[in-house]
């Protein structure tokens, strides 16, 4: 088969934990596709589906070369603090699939639940614990109180909420600013900047940098 062609919209692959992120995804791929071709899986997964996919799935593995980012759009929770060293080994292999100058992997990474992410979008700078399953309900239930149609995978009301998303990611990113003083490496996205939002479990979301990204496109 021929490798295909580069195209001139960056080319975006993105695994998603859950079906609320699937639904987010598929409003960013509408909203952004006269400057970026996003695409994702019909099912969830995601760094072990993301490496069988690029290993077996001529789908995937024959557009490696054409693959700018891949990103990784989930919730961090405590019972994935272990998770790290293997999740890594997996994202550097990703990396190198494309000889020339690699492929990015962007962590797009919110606290305990989308909710959470999805709140921002509501001027919401608030960043309350958000790990036991009663935190979390908070959050929801905060959520409802602005949009109460708000279900779990429901595209047309994840869509009114994203419209919002230039918000969002000004709030978002006070969520990460706001923890440098507890230790947090820096702003940039680095594997150790990650590595310690992943294992500190503290009350953040960086989906705003998949938004800045598209954002600088248009």
């Amino acid at each position: 088969m021929p490798r295909p062609t580069k195209k001139s919209k960056p080319y975006i692959v993105v695994f998603c934990e859950g079906e609320s992120e699937q639904v987010y995804t598929d409003f960013l791929r509408k909203e952004f596709k006269d400057v970026a071709s996003i695409k994702r899986p019909s099912a969830t997964g995601l760094f072990e589906e993301a490496d069988g996919k690029f290993k077996k799935d001529k789908a995937y593995r024959d557009y490696a070369e054409v693959t700018d980012e891949i990103w990784f759009f989930f919730d961090v929770e405590t019972k994935d603090i272990g998770l790290w060293d293997a999740r890594m080994k997996i994202i550097k292999r990703l990396r190198s699939l494309r000889k020339k100058s690699g492929i990015k992997v962007r962590l797009l990474m919110t606290t305990g639940c989308i909710e959470y992410w999805l709140l921002l979008h509501y001027e919401e700078r608030y960043a309350p614990p958000i790990q036991t399953v009663a935190e979390k309900q908070r959050v929801i239930d905060h959520l409802l109180s602005k949009e109460p149609n708000y279900q779990k995978g429901d595209a047309a009301v994840t869509a009114k909420i994203a419209k919002n998303y230039p918000t969002a990611a000004v709030n978002a990113k006070q969520t990460v600013f706001n923890l440098l003083p507890q230790g947090l490496p820096g702003l940039e996205d680095t594997d150790e900047r990650n590595r310690w939002l992943c294992q500190k479990c503290l009350t953040f979301s960086t989906v705003y940098e998949a938004i800045d990204f598209l954002t600088s496109l248009q």
